[in-house]
């Protein structure tokens, strides 16, 4: 693991996040920024992938149940040699590969179409059980919204995954701690979530989710036999963008012009 080369990756995608959301002039800059540590410790070190294959059958899989974050999984699966870097900035363009969410049917790497919250993590279990059934040894990727987890689809899936003992299976919850319409604590409290996590039964790990050497060790280690993973990791809401972090106007606010400039000198990047 090249850490420094790891981090140089991470500043990369999160300029690309401001680009292309700034071209499209529409998406969720917070929520893609909080995801970029995770999706790059996932995709260049954790995760068992042949981007020149993309449908290899024995390829790990990862669902974006919280399909709003998609450019920061977009900017990745570009660098990782996916699909060519220049249709970044086609996002949300009528014919782009790169939709609003997430489309397995029009972009190269995406294994589930995503975006009505709550739905993907069903997905994630149903592809985990799957592997199971047909001794499969790969392993799904599922990362979560602490808003999604205001879903009763999510709890259902949550007991279907300890039911069936899907060990092959890792939720991982982005925990920014703020969603559309303001702080979880305030819309709708997710309570004490290790404990509820650890109740429901899962193997419960917590991690600085902007920690990539962290984040990798804890995607890395084995499950407990027989019990899915749930990884928590906090992260920030708009982070490396000083005035947009931990601020819940940037869930789905387009930055304009200057305030692309503005955020694209402090990531470092040409304007």
């Amino acid at each position: 693991m090249n850490l420094k080369h790891l981090q140089d990756i991470c500043a990369t995608v999160r300029r690309d996040i401001i680009t292309m959301i700034g071209k499209a002039n529409s998406g969720h800059p917070g929520g893609s920024l909080s995801l970029v540590e995770i999706l790059v410790s996932l995709y260049y070190e954790v995760m068992n992938i042949k981007p020149e294959d993309p449908q290899w059958e024995d390829r790990d899989r990862l669902v974006l149940s919280k399909g709003h974050g998609c450019p920061a999984l977009y900017s990745v699966l570009a660098h990782r040699g996916y699909f060519e870097k220049d249709k970044l900035i086609t996002l949300r363009k009528l014919g782009s590969i790169l939709q609003g969410h997430p489309d397995m049917k029009k972009t190269p790497g995406i294994d589930a179409s995503t975006g009505s919250l709550g739905q993907g993590l069903s997905v994630a279990a149903g592809m985990a059980l799957g592997a199971k059934l047909k001794n499969k040894n790969y392993k799904i990727f599922c990362i979560i919204g602490d808003g999604e987890m205001q879903e009763g689809q999510i709890w259902e899936a949550m007991m279907a995954s300890i039911h069936y003992k899907l060990d092959n299976l890792t939720i991982i919850l982005d925990h920014n701690r703020l969603q559309i319409d303001g702080p979880n604590d305030a819309v709708m409290s997710l309570g004490h979530i290790t404990e509820r996590m650890k109740a429901f039964g899962f193997d419960v790990c917590e991690v600085d989710g902007h920690d990539i050497e962290a984040l990798i060790n804890t995607f890395c280690r084995p499950s407990s036999q027989g019990k899915p993973k749930f990884v928590i990791a906090n992260t920030v809401k708009g982070k490396g963008v000083s005035f947009m972090e931990n601020q819940v106007g940037w869930h789905g606010k387009t930055p304009n012009a200057e305030e692309v400039k503005k955020a694209l000198i402090e990531l470092g990047g040409e304007i």
